[in-house]
């Protein structure tokens, strides 16, 4: 097909698409909440419902992907998305946009991991799948500078609406693209069903172990609510895993674990979700309250960050095809580590932006790397006609690594409850910890093979 180029291009807009809807729509939050009427306590519910239904229904998003077609649920993902952001923009009411968001959220969770796997399975493992991740890594990369300057900008200019508008035309156009650029799915294979048992435990026990996370630091961790999700998750979860192990064709193959890549590399990505993806937030913190930037001043901030983490992403897939994934993953994950705790001491209620600079270098870079690295790993050596699913597992566990990441670190790190000197303390405690946190992921990395990367390989179109 010739039109490889302009097909990555397209996966990477739907990339960007999914990456710029996490921060864009923080930045509006407190004109959501003063429009809408949210009280103080519910007004987070506009980005956590969101984050509830992306992650609960990932697995199942991936699976539809291999089982209905990847250009099908790619553009039906795409429309829910656009429909649902046209709708969000509309909204009257708390509730009905609270409940629009985790509509957004589903139409999310079912792009990622169709995307994903149309870029494994359109590029043959190599070289040429690597050089395709790292472009798709750097345009999710680009959402954290790209979400923080246009929150800022467009609702200062048009108002909070025009933060859901924006998603709008982007996936219309993404829908008429992808008839032209994605190769049809061809009939559907028979003899393959949804697993619906396996499909109804997992999207009920990822939502409600979700919901315990990102609710847990607001109610009490004793809450009633928060240990009641927890007690339910963990018994649809076990649960799913023995409606899995009696299924001829399980929602999510327990075999997969099997695949020496593909298992330690969700722990890797546990352990970047919980770890460099929760430092935005104390950054945010950081620069927000400690050094009072304002809105768009804050996103500014983040565009140095992102513009390092997208190098990163570049240099990563290089890497990955030259000294191997493994090698990738240990320098990522140990700059990480290192740049990590060079910020911590770059932070102080005295501190600048430029005293935090050092560590944000070589993090960001670093970043980049473990990302492009733990998205090939996680692909490498799975069957295309399992892509979608390895995706969903994959996508899942950055998901819940996340949530349980950022819990544990406000938790530590007394941030939600600090003002002055010490909120810039607890900001430090908290990215030091993170900084131990991906020594581990430097652990995990080293159960992957050491054999070298495959040579360069024409892209499979």
């Amino acid at each position: 097909m010739p039109h490889t180029r302009w097909t990555l291009a397209l996966l990477a807009l739907s990339q960007l698409i999914t990456a710029l809807d996490f921060f864009i729509v923080v930045v509006a939050l407190p004109d959501i909440g003063s429009d809408l009427g949210f009280s103080a306590q519910s007004l987070q519910w506009v980005s956590s419902a969101y984050a509830v239904a992306y992650g609960g229904f990932l697995l199942l998003g991936g699976r539809l992907a291999d089982l209905a077609g990847r250009r099908r649920m790619f553009v039906a993902a795409l429309a829910l998305f656009a429909l649902s952001s046209l709708a969000a923009g509309l909204a009257t009411g708390p509730a009905a946009l609270v409940v629009i968001r985790a509509v957004q959220g589903l139409g999310g969770a079912l792009l990622f991991p169709a995307t994903l796997s149309l870029v494994n399975t359109l590029f043959e493992e190599g070289r040429a799948r690597n050089a395709a991740l790292a472009v798709w890594s750097g345009a999710g990369a680009s959402g954290l500078a790209l979400g923080s300057l246009l929150g800022g900008l467009l609702t200062g200019a048009f108002g909070w609406e025009a933060v859901f508008y924006v998603n709008v035309p982007l996936a219309v156009l993404a829908i008429a693209a992808a008839y032209a650029l994605i190769p049809s799915d061809g009939p559907r294979e028979r003899g393959r069903r949804l697993d619906l048992p396996g499909a109804v435990l997992a999207t009920a026990g990822v939502s409600l172990l979700a919901f315990a996370l990102i609710q847990g630091p607001e109610s009490g961790w004793d809450s009633a609510p928060v240990l009641g999700a927890f007690v339910a998750a963990t018994v649809l979860l076990a649960a799913f895993v023995a409606v899995e192990r009696g299924s001829g064709d399980p929602l999510m193959p327990l075999r997969l674990f099997r695949n020496r890549s593909l298992t330690p590399a969700i722990v890797v990505i546990l352990v970047f979700g919980g770890t460099f993806n929760a430092l935005p937030y104390f950054l945010t913190v950081y620069f927000q309250t400690v050094l009072g930037y304002g809105v768009v001043t804050t996103g500014l901030a983040f565009l140095l960050p992102s513009l390092l983490i997208a190098l990163g992403t570049q240099l990563g897939g290089r890497l990955a095809g030259r000294i191997g994934m493994r090698a990738t993953l240990l320098i990522g994950t140990l700059g990480g580590a290192a740049g990590t705790a060079l910020l911590a001491l770059g932070v102080s209620e005295g501190g600048s932006y430029w005293s935090a600079l050092p560590g944000i270098v070589v993090m960001g870079v670093s970043q980049g790397f473990t990302w492009t690295g733990m998205w090939i790993a996680a692909a490498t050596g799975v069957a295309p006609a399992q892509q979608g699913v390895a995706s969903g597992m994959a996508s899942t566990a950055l998901q819940v690594g996340s949530a349980i990441g950022l819990a544990v670190l406000v938790a530590v790190g007394g941030v939600g409850e600090a003002t002055g000197a010490a909120l810039a303390g607890g900001v430090r405690t908290a990215v030091l910890v993170a900084a131990a946190g991906m020594l581990l992921g430097a652990l995990v990395s080293l159960a992957f093979a050491r054999k070298a990367r495959p040579g360069l390989r024409p892209a499979v179109v």
